[in-house]
């Protein structure tokens, strides 16, 4: 059985590139390209996505748990990441994120991150 297991923890800020801007600036989907380090990256294949709406820290406690339960489903304001796995032209795939959370009372938007590398690994049998 094959899965991927992290090659590089890279964890930089990237800027993104869509084919079609996303409906919802905070759901966005997969993006068609990055940029990082001065390089434009071409997705090829969007391998997997996930989220997670988790509140950590002063966040975590700051809520009724019954509102915390709704919002560890459907996310509440500046709290989440959504995660996409995808494939570059070259074979190489990455896991990418994009963090909900304003940077500051300016920047409402929020930011994507290039996380890490991945590999291919075939399971021992």
């Amino acid at each position: 059985m094959s899965h991927w297991i992290p090659l590089h923890f890279i964890d930089e800020a990237v800027a993104v590139e869509f084919r079609q801007a996303p409906m919802l600036e905070k759901r966005p989907d997969a993006p068609a390209a990055f940029v990082w380090r001065g390089r434009t990256w071409q997705v090829t294949e969007v391998l997997a996505t996930w989220f997670d709406f988790e509140r950590t820290g002063r966040q975590a406690r700051n809520m009724a748990p019954a509102h915390q339960e709704v919002a560890r489903r459907r996310g509440s304001w500046g709290v989440g990441r959504y995660f996409f796995r995808v494939r570059m032209e070259d074979g190489r795939a990455f896991d990418l994120y994009f963090d909900r959370a304003p940077e500051k009372a300016g920047d409402r938007k929020g930011h994507w991150f290039l996380y890490r590398e991945l590999q291919l690994s075939e399971a021992p049998a």
